[in-house]
């Protein structure tokens, strides 16, 4: 193999394609958002979640780039969370629209407080146990 000869040995195992800097968890949890630049809030579902990053379905289309007010609501032990972000969308799944009645899109968190942060490390954390 001409690879061997150089002194340098063949590529031989699995591709690791996995770019994210955080662990994905798949849950399916209620939402709440409305654009920074509305007051009227919708709901939606949240699918996956890392500290990150969110995969969620909205019941209306977005642009890339927008920015979106989120609430996140959660059980952790006895108690009921609510997170406070600030999101942006930043991929939108082409295969999904009108005729399924949802809009499934990736946001990325670009603020979120210490606190909440916290409250969602400490939530993904209990999934992975």
């Amino acid at each position: 193999m001409e690879t061997e000869e150089k002194g340098r040995k063949p590529r031989v195992g699995i591709a690791n394609l996995e770019r994210r800097k955080h662990p994905r968890f798949s849950v399916d949890l209620p939402i709440e958002y409305y654009q920074t630049d509305f007051s009227i809030r919708q709901t939606g579902r949240l699918m996956n979640a890392s500290e990150g990053g969110l995969l969620v379905y909205f019941p209306e289309q977005m642009e890339i780039g927008q920015h979106l007010k989120m609430k996140l609501f959660f059980s952790f032990g006895s108690d009921l969370n609510i997170i406070e972000i600030l999101a942006e969308v930043v991929w939108e799944d082409i295969c999904l629209g009108k005729d399924w009645g949802d809009y499934r899109y990736g946001v990325r968190l670009i603020d979120i407080s210490p606190d909440d942060l916290s409250k969602l490390k400490n939530f993904l954390r209990s999934l992975s146990e």
